[in-house]
């Protein structure tokens, strides 16, 4: 029996570690990106304060928030992995702003076999983040944040973590047209384990510290609000710096297209660039400012891409 709960826990970590975007580290789910907008832009979003604004990039973002939104995310992945995700954000007047969102994450239908590789039954792990965000012009083109988030993991039965972190960010516009950005992500976020519950006096309490994140990012709006582009740059204690880059093209005032390539990581041969693809469709339903936001990620190591779709409502 003992030997069958070992194996079941090496599974599910392994399994976990699948998906994770700097060298299998913790907490990988939470750095995927943030609804079909800002993933179909190669998640290079800190600096972006036009339209729909996520504060899961950076929380001085949210200042510039123009409406009171809702995000409904839902997510279609192979291998039998689920993401979704939902936000609420609103101004506050006069220069502030909040928000508060849910990223569920997780992998069904994993098979439990004994040591003799007989069938059991499916297990399913689950990583949900759940995060508060604050933030405030402190000058008439800078702005401050920081983001509370409480992270709560299933790996199996009795073995769970719930831990809390935290993200700084800072935003200043440098001309009318052209926005520079500063976030810190995952202070102290970490994984907490303890397995007595399965192995008795032979289990362990271990600590999984997710890498701490620093992100340069810049946007620019383009002439005759044609659309914007965005870069960012990002290094983590894990040891790695990646790119990211992103562009959005208003074709229409009810149609844009998106496009942007995410984790061009030069730091490591082996993680693999995803090229993103996604348009908006925009109409209003019952008065309410509501949009189709669509996602298409191209995912290195996997035998299916990545389809995002989020529903936007402004009111």
């Amino acid at each position: 029996m003992l030997i069958r709960y070992k194996y079941i826990v090496f599974i599910l970590l392994l399994t976990n570690s699948l998906s994770a975007q700097i060298g299998g580290k913790p907490g990988a789910f939470s750095r995927l990106g943030f609804g079909a907008r800002g993933i179909a832009m190669g998640n290079a979003m800190s600096a972006v304060v036009s339209r729909d604004i996520s504060a899961y990039y950076n929380p001085a973002l949210i200042p510039y928030i123009e409406y009171k939104t809702v995000n409904i995310t839902y997510s279609f992945l192979s291998l039998d992995r689920y993401l979704n995700f939902l936000s609420y954000g609103q101004a506050i007047k006069p220069s502030a702003g909040v928000s508060l969102g849910l990223i569920n994450s997780g992998v069904r239908n994993i098979e439990e076999r004994d040591s003799d590789g007989n069938f059991l039954r499916n297990l399913n792990t689950s990583e949900n983040l759940f995060f508060l965000s604050f933030g405030n012009q402190i000058h008439r083109n800078v702005s401050i944040g920081i983001t509370f988030k409480l992270f709560y993991h299933k790996l199996y039965e009795g073995i769970t973590s719930t831990t809390v972190g935290f993200d700084l960010g800072i935003l200043a516009k440098l001309t009318s047209t052209s926005t520079l950005g500063l976030v810190v992500k995952d202070i102290n976020s970490k994984y907490q384990w303890n397995t007595t519950s399965i192995y008795g006096r032979a289990g362990t309490a271990t600590t999984d510290q997710f890498p701490r994140l620093l992100i340069i990012s810049f946007s620019y709006a383009l002439p005759y609000e044609l659309g914007l582009a965005s870069i960012e740059f990002e290094n983590s204690t894990a040891k790695t710096n990646q790119i990211r880059l992103g562009t959005e093209l208003l074709l229409h005032n009810n149609f844009t297209l998106r496009a942007g390539l995410d984790r061009i990581v030069y730091s490591n041969n082996y993680s693999g660039i995803k090229p993103t693809f996604g348009y908006s469709l925009n109409f209003n339903l019952n008065k309410i400012s509501t949009s189709l936001d669509y996602a298409y990620v191209i995912e290195p190591f996997s035998p299916g891409n990545i389809h995002i779709i989020t529903l936007t409502f402004k009111f």
